[in-house]
């Protein structure tokens, strides 16, 4: 009897390991994929594992999987790999979250809840799309006047930013490549730059500052600032990755605008922009 209690208590301590490292792994990957920097993840993997008294645990975590293992008493009793595709980026979740490893840290939840509180995090949804397309006309009009462009080109670039962002919440209910998604995004910009600086009228309209305005909603810009604070903090590979991830957004947008361009001059004698 006494030795069937011992293995049911170590049997019991290995599920409750298990549990809390399966919380610990959740809580990274939904930080990871809505656009956390890898040393939030870390530490947000590092304060639920202490909370809850794991021995001794490494996360490696990577710009698209986490690496965990976990020992008891010099045994290892628990090791997982978790791929975490690419998302979008939601940083009123990786908030969530973060402020729920905090509370787990200073005990304020236990472990059931904490379990509860991430369902609730994961289903968060997205700002509504009326309200994304208001914010991004609005941003890039603000932009393209601060790039030194006049109320009109402003006007015009809240328009065709709009109405850019309101394709892109369109296609993003669709697997479509980043590639194909940046590059239409660039040729729509342009056209729609092209044909509002073509229409008579009584003021002037200046091509380049509605296309610098536009582009806006397509700039990876989380991406690209995560990528810089990942390699300031030694996290070369996923630093490195995302770098090159946004960099290559940037040369897509590029593409896109500078085709359109391109085929206008040739077919029009020129463009001033």
């Amino acid at each position: 009897m006494y030795n069937g209690k011992i293995i049911r208590e170590e049997k019991h301590n290995d599920s409750q390991m298990h549990r809390v490292l399966d919380l610990a792994l959740k809580a990274g990957r939904i930080s990871l994929r809505n656009g956390a920097e890898i040393f939030r993840v870390e530490e947000t993997i590092e304060y639920i594992c202490r909370h809850y008294g794991i021995e001794e645990m490494d996360a490696f975590v990577l710009s698209n999987g986490i690496f965990l293992t976990a020992y008891s008493e010099g045994k290892e009793v628990y090791a997982r790999v978790k791929h975490v595709p690419a998302g979008g980026t939601h940083l009123g979740i990786v908030a969530e979250v973060n402020d729920l490893s905090r509370e787990i840290a200073a005990g304020h939840v236990t472990l059931d809840e904490a379990y509860k509180r991430l369902k609730e995090i994961e289903k968060m949804p997205a700002k509504s799309a009326v309200s994304q397309i208001f914010a991004a006309g609005i941003g890039s009009a603000v932009f393209c006047y601060l790039m030194r462009g006049n109320v009109y080109d402003a006007l015009f670039t809240t328009i065709i930013a709009g109405l850019l962002q309101a394709g892109l919440v369109f296609i993003s209910q669709y697997k479509v490549s980043k590639i194909i998604t940046n590059i239409l995004g660039g040729i729509f910009i342009t056209l729609c730059a092209i044909l509002a600086s073509s229409i008579p009228l009584p003021f002037e309209v200046n091509l380049s500052n509605i296309i610098i305005g536009c582009i806006m909603p397509l700039i990876p810009g989380v991406l690209f600032v995560n990528a810089i604070r990942d390699v300031a903090s030694s996290d070369f590979i996923s630093g490195l990755v995302k770098l090159l991830d946004a960099l290559l957004v940037f040369v897509y947008i590029a593409v896109g605008v500078g085709c359109v361009l391109g085929a206008y001059a040739d077919l029009f004698g020129g463009v001033m922009i």
